[in-house]
């Protein structure tokens, strides 16, 4: 069933339609999208049941066709859909040239007003669908195609009040983003002719070291001892650090047989677990570290998570605070599926690695094996690093633990006064030019 978009037919039996439909007869949205094509003396109307300008009346309610045998008295109904037929002016581009080389022929068409003449077949030109008409008439050729500056003439000489103006916003922000593109490349070219290329490079380089400082414990660069550049109770507030005693309390009084069994079924990190073989002999030292260990290795197993969807991520163990610690400060909130949920992004997984490395130093006398804490947590050598030089470690090769994965080429950072100066990560290193 057809309508036409601009009137009636006075002698609607003198046309014919040719239908096409979608090559892919498998895929189940695509093997039902048909297009439909008229011509008449003046103009060629398109139709189809697909795309976002397809008529609603298809998809809420049902249509159907009754065919009466009048000799019988019978009548067979058949479903049918209501194509919306748009005429197509000639000149210009094909609009659907990409979208019918998708489409074969499912019925030909013949006028009989003309005799034999094929309306709109598919040839394949130059590795392009192009969509054509014969005229065997004359012998000529003309291409139904959709011009859109033919059609902003018809929408100026018959568009309704809202087509019109939408016509002139479309060609306002055509000649606005002109001049925008002119001002901005000016602009560029003269801040490139006052400051110079090595300027502006350097200033990207600062914008770098200030991205990645963002997500930096706070340095305290005028310190004077090592242990106030990056202080204790940035990682851990008082409250936070008496929360621990509890959950600590295991590892302080771990034994041996129980620090095998935690290795052999790998319970804890490695960091954590070549540390437990050192607690001080010391009380009180001793249910420090344990504190400070507990609370790195719930950091570390906190940064393999991606979404995080429970109020208590680490369980129950966890205290309440320090769960609200982690969500609070180590996640960003993203809108999914209709709710609000936690996601650990790359660049919390990287403020997760600062406070890691930092809180490592505490427990080392601030100096900490890099390597070890990049397998724990899984990341790339030259992403610990620019993130060790962010923090203003000074960097260099040592052995590892025996026993360790790449035990003889381990990187140590070390945290020293006077402070180095702090440089832009090396992955943002300018990229060397190809002649």
């Amino acid at each position: 069933v057809v309508r036409f978009a601009n009137g009636r037919l006075q002698r609607p039996d003198s046309l014919r339609f040719t239908v096409y439909r979608n090559r892919d007869t498998a895929h189940p949205r695509k093997r039902h999208r048909r297009i439909l094509v008229s011509e008449t003396e003046r103009l060629c109307y398109v139709g189809h049941n697909f795309g976002s300008d397809v008529m609603k009346c298809n998809s809420l309610c049902r249509y159907f066709v009754g065919v009466l045998d009048k000799s019988s008295g019978e009548m067979e109904v058949y479903n049918a859909e209501i194509f919306n037929m748009q005429p197509l002016l000639s000149g210009g581009r094909c609009w659907g040239s990409q979208l019918l080389g998708c489409f074969v022929l499912l019925i030909p068409a013949l006028c009989p007003r003309h005799g034999a003449r094929t309306i709109p077949s598919l040839v394949h030109a130059e590795g392009q669908w192009e969509r054509e008409a014969q005229r065997i008439q004359g012998g000529g050729r003309f291409n139904v195609c959709f011009s859109l500056v033919q059609m902003d003439l018809c929408i100026e000489a018959f568009g309704t009040s809202k087509q019109k103006r939408a016509l002139s916003s479309r060609r306002m922000n055509a000649v606005g983003n002109d001049i925008v593109s002119t001002a901005v490349t000016k602009a560029a070219a003269n801040v490139i002719d006052a400051k110079g290329v090595t300027a502006l490079m350097q200033d990207m380089a600062q914008d770098d070291v200030q991205n990645i400082s963002a997500f930096l414990p706070p340095c305290h660069e005028d310190a004077d001892r090592p242990e106030h550049v990056y202080k204790f109770e940035d990682i851990l507030s008082p409250a936070e650090y008496e929360a621990l005693r509890v959950p600590a309390a295991a590892l302080a009084n771990i034994t041996a047989e129980e620090m095998a069994k935690r290795a052999e079924e790998r319970s804890h990190c490695s960091f954590v677990l070549e540390e437990l073989k050192f607690l001080p002999t010391d009380e009180r030292s001793r249910d420090h570290k344990a504190r400070c260990l507990w609370f790195l290795d719930t950091l570390i197993r906190f940064s393999d998570r991606k979404v995080i969807k429970k109020k208590h991520p680490m369980g129950p163990e966890c205290p309440h605070i320090i769960s609200k610690k982690l969500l609070k400060n180590f996640t960003s909130l993203t809108y999914n599926d209709g709710s609000i949920q936690n996601l650990i992004s790359a660049s919390m997984k990287a403020k997760i690695t600062a406070y890691v490395i930092v809180l490592a130093l505490h427990i080392n006398n601030f100096q900490t094996d890099l390597t070890v804490l990049q397998n724990d947590m899984k990341l790339p050598e030259s992403r610990i690093l620019d993130i060790a030089k962010a923090l203003r470690l000074r960097v260099s090769k040592a052995k590892g633990v025996p026993g360790l994965e790449n035990d003889q080429n381990h990187k140590l950072g070390t945290l020293s006064l006077p402070l180095p100066m702090q440089k832009a990560p090396e992955g943002q290193r300018k990229r060397r030019k190809m002649n």
